[in-house]
């Protein structure tokens, strides 16, 4: 891996140039940066692939929902369709993505799911159509410089640092570590739940080295498997693992610790399910009636579209459910979220 990283490094010094020049044109101001009236929370990272913002783009709107009408704002990766788009109830994984998809059918009324490539663009039309929204999160919207969060939230995996890592293509970063200084707020995701004071201070460590700014420590909490698809029997001990998430590693490694693995259908991340790969879960269950079919909830929006209803029928899908838990000083992050309404306001 070391060799790959030496022949890729002259692509990631030019990558770096093209992305310094990029961020400096917005530093200043030789790019348009918009700045809303009202609260705009940016959820991103420094990488590609998954940092857990899903899950925290859920705890923000459990924090907010309460109290305030909020609208969450996505590109919708892997979406059939373009341009700006409000989630109805006739949309489906394929026209909004898989995430949006999902805030919709957990959420409902209580939040607005719009997508659209351009946020600077797809705010006003949210505004327009719902002139009552009072807060918005920008999901993955870190790069997306065109609109000016009023607090920015960096996220970074516990498991893959940014701080470790390197520019694209030698390693996974979008742009230079030193982006990490826009941040407002940074959240290290997917940390173990026994995690010791003594490895949060060398985390911190480290990235303070980048961006002195409020840090927190998250783990994933994982629920009891739900049933979908019409079926209602419980769970079994044995599971096949279906997940088109970008690192499955911790998921399976829950997996393994609580169930008795025996297959994991590992797709790409955003995997766009095909009537083949319905097909290869119906054959693996006849030949192992005892298993139980166990996926995520972003392929579940996606196994339980009505093209597939027909197949699915008859299989034992279940979904795990999850939700971010803070290690500690959790009201503190809940504190800073709070106060930058009243900034924004």
């Amino acid at each position: 891996m070391a060799l790959l990283h030496i022949l890729l490094f002259p692509f990631a010094v030019l990558y770096n140039l093209i992305m310094g020049l990029r961020n400096r044109m917005y530093d200043q101001g030789l790019r348009p940066s918009i700045k809303f009236d009202l609260p705009v929370i940016g959820i991103g990272n420094l990488t590609v692939g998954g940092t857990g913002k899903t899950p925290l783009t859920e705890y923000l709107i459990r924090l907010l929902a309460k109290d305030h009408k909020v609208a969450t704002l996505s590109r919708g990766f892997g979406r059939k369709t373009k341009g700006f788009r409000i989630t109805q109830f006739s949309d489906t994984a394929a026209t909004v993505g898989d995430e949006p998809f999902q805030f919709y059918l957990k959420f409902g009324d209580r939040v607005k799911v719009a997508v659209g490539e351009e946020r600077a663009f797809a705010i006003p039309n949210i505004l327009q159509h719902y002139p009552e929204t009072g807060i918005i999160l920008l999901d993955d919207a870190y790069q997306h410089r065109s609109v000016i969060p009023s607090l920015n939230v960096l996220l970074t995996d516990y498991h893959r640092p940014f701080y470790k890592d390197f520019l694209l293509p030698a390693g996974r970063l979008r742009e230079s570590r030193t982006g990490a200084e826009r941040a407002d707020v940074v959240v290290v995701t997917k940390c173990p739940v026994e995690m010791s004071d003594e490895e949060m201070m060398e985390i911190e460590k480290s990235i303070r080295e980048y961006v002195a700014k409020p840090i927190f420590f998250t783990h994933i909490r994982y629920k009891y498997p739900v049933a979908f698809a019409g079926h209602s029997q419980r769970v079994t001990d044995k599971v096949a693992l279906v997940s088109g998430i970008s690192n499955p590693k911790p998921l399976e490694h829950y997996i393994a610790q609580n169930f008795t693995l025996m297959k994991h259908f590992n797709f790409t991340d955003h995997h766009s399910y095909s009537m083949a790969d319905v097909e290869r879960l119906n054959s693996f269950v006849k030949e192992n009636p005892a298993v139980s079919l166990l996926t995520t909830e972003k392929d579940k929006v996606k196994l339980a579209a009505s093209e597939f209803e027909a197949h699915t029928r008859s299989l034992p899908l279940f979904y795990l459910p999850i939700e971010v838990e803070f290690i500690k000083n959790g009201e503190d992050f809940d504190e800073i979220v709070l106060n930058s309404l009243k900034r924004a306001g």
